[in-house]
C-alpha cells in the first residue's frame, strides 16, 4: 500500500456549531479557538503565510458566513491568499473553475456542518479524486474541523444522539471520503459526551481505530499512519483489536451493548499514537503540555 505523501489535520470542532442534530437548534460560529494554535499549525504545515489555501463550505448550512469568518480569520494571522469554494450539490463538485482551483493550492480545509454533505456530493467525483490524489503524491495538506474531520476516513458516523449510543442501532455509519483507511473520527467528543458513540462505531468495526476529538483538539497524521495530538485539550484513542467479547451480532435493535476488553488512550498535546501498530507514543511531537503545579 502507498505511504501518502500528504499531511492530514482532523480538528474537533468549535468553530463552525452549524445545526446540532441531536437537539434540532443552530449556533452561530466561533472561530477564537484558532487563535490558540491550531489555524497556525495548518498554515505552517501548507508553507507559511502565502500558501493558497481553500476552505470548503459544503458540509455547512450557512456557508457564506463560515467562509467569511475563515477569511477573518486567516487574517488574524497574516494569510495572504486564501479562496472559499461554496459547492452546494454535486453539480458544483463538477465545476472546471473549481477542480483548477483545488489542483493549484497548497492545501485545504473542510469546514464543519453535516458530514453525511460531504460524503453525498463529493463521493465518485473528478473534484475528490484530485484531493485524493494530490494527498498520496504531493505535501498537500487536508484540514478538516467538525464533519469535515468525521468525513475523512473510509468509515464514517453521520448519526447518532450521545445519551442513546450505547443501544444497538442508534449510531449509523457511511462510508466517507476515504483519505484514511482503518479509523473511524468522532469530534466534539468531550462536550457532547460521545464516548458510547465512538465505542458503538469501533466494536461494530473492530478492524478500526476510534479517535475522538475535543474542541480546540485535532490530530496531525503524517505518512497515513503516524498521529501526533495537537491544540489543548485531549484526543481519546479507542482500539476495538483486542475485544473478547461482544454481544453486537446477537441481539436486537435497541438492546444495550455489551463489550469486554475495548483499550482507551487519552492523547495530550505532543503525544500520538501509530495506527498500524496500535502503540502510543508519549513524545511524538516538540513537546507535551506542561503539568500545572497547585498554587497555596
Amino acid at each position: 500500500m502507498r505511504i501518502p505523501k500528504g499531511k492530514l489535520i482532523a480538528i474537533g470542532g468549535a468553530e463552525d456549531k452549524g445545526t446540532d442534530f441531536e437537539k434540532g437548534q443552530i449556533y452561530h460560529n466561533n472561530l477564537n479557538f484558532f487563535e490558540l494554535g491550531i489555524l497556525r499549525r495548518i498554515v505552517e504545515e501548507a508553507g507559511g503565510t502565502a500558501a493558497r489555501i481553500e476552505v470548503i463550505t459544503t458540509a455547512s448550512t450557512i456557508p457564506h458566513e463560515v467562509g467569511e469568518n475563515y477569511l477573518n480569520a486567516f487574517g488574524k494571522i497574516g494569510c495572504t491568499d486564501i479562496g472559499v469554494i461554496h459547492i452546494r450539490n454535486r453539480e458544483d463538485a463538477l465545476r472546471e473553475d473549481y477542480i483548477h482551483r483545488i489542483g493549484n493550492c497548497a492545501g485545504v480545509l473542510f469546514s464543519g456542518g453535516n458530514q453525511l454533505r460531504l460524503s453525498s456530493i463529493f463521493g465518485g467525483t473528478p473534484f475528490l479524486q484530485i484531493v485524493k490524489s494530490r494527498y498520496e503524491h504531493e505535501n498537500f495538506v487536508i484540514a478538516g474541523t467538525s464533519a469535515g474531520a468525521m468525513a475523512m476516513s473510509s468509515t464514517m458516523i453521520y448519526e447518532g444522539n450521545a445519551t442513546r449510543a450505547h443501544l444497538k442501532g442508534e449510531v449509523k455509519i457511511a462510508t466517507g471520503l476515504g483519505f484514511m483507511d482503518q479509523v473511524i473520527f468522532d469530534s466534539h467528543f468531550e462536550k457532547r459526551g460521545r464516548f458510547a458513540r465512538l465505542a458503538q462505531g469501533v466494536s461494530a468495526n473492530p478492524s478500526c481505530i476510534g479517535i475522538g476529538l475535543g474542541e480546540d483538539t485535532g490530530m496531525l497524521i503524517t505518512e497515513g499512519n503516524r498521529m501526533e495530538a495537537i491544540g489543548s485539550g485531549l484526543v481519546i484513542i479507542v482500539d476495538g483489536h483486542n475485544i473478547r467479547h461482544s454481544n453486537m451480532a446477537d441481539i436486537p435493535e435497541g438492546n444495550p451493548l455489551s463489550i469486554e476488553n475495548l483499550i482507551v488512550h487519552f492523547c495530550a498535546k505532543g503525544n500520538g499514537y501509530l495506527v498500524k501498530e496500535r502503540e502510543f507514543v508519549e513524545l511524538m511531537g516538540t513537546s507535551t503540555t506542561p503539568v500545572m503545579n497547585d498554587v497555596y
